[in-house]
C-alpha cells in the first residue's frame, strides 16, 4: 500500500482548481464514465508528473496544450515528458487549446481511435 502524500494530493487539487477552459471543456465530456464507460481522473500524479487527465484502466494519458507549447524548447520538454511517460508503461494523447475549442467532436473521436487502437 502507497502511503499518503498530502503535498502532491494539495499539488493536483490547486491544479484542478486552476484548470484551464479547454481542460474544462473537454472533462465535462468524459466525467463520470461519460466516455465509453472508461473512468478519467483529472491532475493526477504520474511519476514525476501531474497530468491532464488519466485512464488508469487503459494507462491512457491525455495532455491538453495550450499557447505555450509552441516554441521549439517548449515542444522539446513535451516530449521528453512523453518519453518519460511512455517509459512508465503509458501511452500519451496530445491536442492543442484550439481543437477543443474549435472541433471538440473531432478531438473526442480521435481520442476514441486512439484509445482503440492499443497495442
Amino acid at each position: 500500500m502507497r502511503r499518503a502524500q498530502p503535498w502532491r494530493t494539495n499539488r493536483a487539487r490547486v491544479l484542478r482548481s486552476n484548470s484551464s477552459s479547454a481542460e474544462q471543456r473537454l472533462w465535462s465530456c468524459r466525467r463520470n464514465r461519460n466516455f465509453g464507460g472508461l473512468k478519467f481522473v483529472r491532475q493526477a500524479p504520474v511519476g514525476p508528473y501531474f497530468v491532464d487527465f488519466l485512464c488508469r484502466e487503459r494507462n491512457i494519458i491525455v495532455e491538453v496544450d495550450g499557447g505555450t507549447h509552441s516554441s521549439d524548447a517548449e515542444i522539446g520538454r513535451d516530449m521528453k515528458r512523453s518519453a518519460a511517460l511512455q517509459r512508465l508503461g503509458y501511452r500519451v494523447f496530445r491536442v492543442h487549446n484550439v481543437d477543443v475549442y474549435e472541433n471538440l467532436k473531432g478531438v473526442l473521436d480521435s481520442l476514441v481511435a486512439f484509445i482503440e487502437n492499443a497495442p
